[in-house]
């Protein structure tokens, strides 16, 4: 069997350790779809797992990657054969299953979603998680019954991948969007994305006040912790937040208030185990709600060998927008 190229995941004396290497095709998990990869992303669950700041993988070896975008080589699934595009996100690769950041990949055939027609798989991965975990959570907020009448967005972490995916398509739905960063000098950035107001995120760095001023109609959420306290006292009388990110942490110091007298409601957005139904419409929706001017505008591309330097700085907060990672 042959060898590929991988960004692999070893443990040692409980230490973790990520290193570009070959690895045999023969070691690939079980799966009835083999796809050749050709791109793959840099999302901050990925960022965890190479660096091991947290223990997002569970089995070792791993080729690690949550993402990745390439073409169907071998199938036994009734769905998919030799020469379709796919896209796979999350169900757990690049944790418990062999991942992206590979020159190949075998997985289950229901995991996986059509490359839509408009967009290349280098597009997709400057989506990748982060973006269609953005679209999942615009899709909560307009199924509350957000419309830019209701009033203002909000969008927390907002020049990070997940944030700059929900600005830009927010303000092409017509939302006014408030960009919260704790990043100001990337306002022209942000404002290009479509944001029509800069708030630093200092101010919602102290205790959350039980409920207070009321700001914003709705809210995408990148950082949990005080963060989303915060926004969750500033939400307006039956508003929605959509939390989808921890990069503040996991704890969520806040009370009941602005559930029982505003009517707030805090939606969860899981984009790891989806149902494929939604996932599709999520795609489908990223072809026209996505400015794939502005998707370029917040995207660079690395190779696999770039990958462990990224995942450091992504953690450290440096990194602007979506990273690709070209396999091969």
């Amino acid at each position: 069997m042959a060898t590929f190229k991988a960004m692999v995941i070893e443990k040692s004396d409980g230490a973790t350790r990520a290193a570009l290497t070959d690895f045999d095709e023969a070691n690939l998990m079980d799966g009835d779809v083999t796809v050749r990869v050709e791109y793959s992303t840099l999302n901050y669950k990925d960022g965890l797992a190479i660096t091991g700041k947290s223990p997002v993988v569970r089995r070792f070896p791993m080729i690690a990657g949550i993402d990745f975008a390439g073409t169907v080589e071998t199938s036994s699934h009734a769905a998919w054969k030799p020469g379709d595009q796919v896209i796979l996100n999350g169900w757990g690769c690049g944790e418990t299953h062999l991942g992206g950041y590979g020159e190949k990949a075998r997985v289950k055939g229901d995991w996986l979603v059509p490359l839509p027609a408009s967009m290349s798989a280098r597009e997709a991965m400057a989506i990748g998680t982060a973006g269609y975990t953005a679209m999942l959570a615009v899709m909560a907020l307009e199924g509350h019954g957000l419309t830019p009448e209701r009033g203002p967005v909000a969008v927390t972490g907002a020049a990070g991948g997940v944030g700059s995916v929900a600005v830009a398509i927010l303000a092409k739905r017509g939302f006014s969007v408030s960009a919260i960063t704790g990043r100001p000098g990337e306002a022209d950035y942000l404002k290009g994305l479509g944001a029509a107001e800069i708030v630093e995120r200092k101010e919602f760095a102290g205790p959350p006040k039980v409920l207070a001023k009321e700001r914003w109609a709705g809210a995408v959420d990148c950082v949990g912790s005080t963060t989303l306290a915060n926004l969750l006292s500033m939400t307006r009388y039956g508003g929605a937040v959509a939390a989808c990110g921890l990069a503040g942490g996991m704890d969520l110091p806040t009370s009941v208030a602005p559930f029982i007298l505003r009517g707030v409601c805090l939606y969860g957005i899981d984009s790891v185990m989806c149902p494929i139904a939604r996932r599709r419409e999520a795609w489908k929706r990223l072809e026209n709600d996505l400015d794939h001017q502005k998707l370029a505008s917040m995207t660079h591309e690395i190779d696999l060998s770039g990958v462990p330097a990224a995942a450091a700085s992504i953690l450290d907060g440096k990194v602007r927008g979506r990273i690709v990672v070209k396999i091969g």
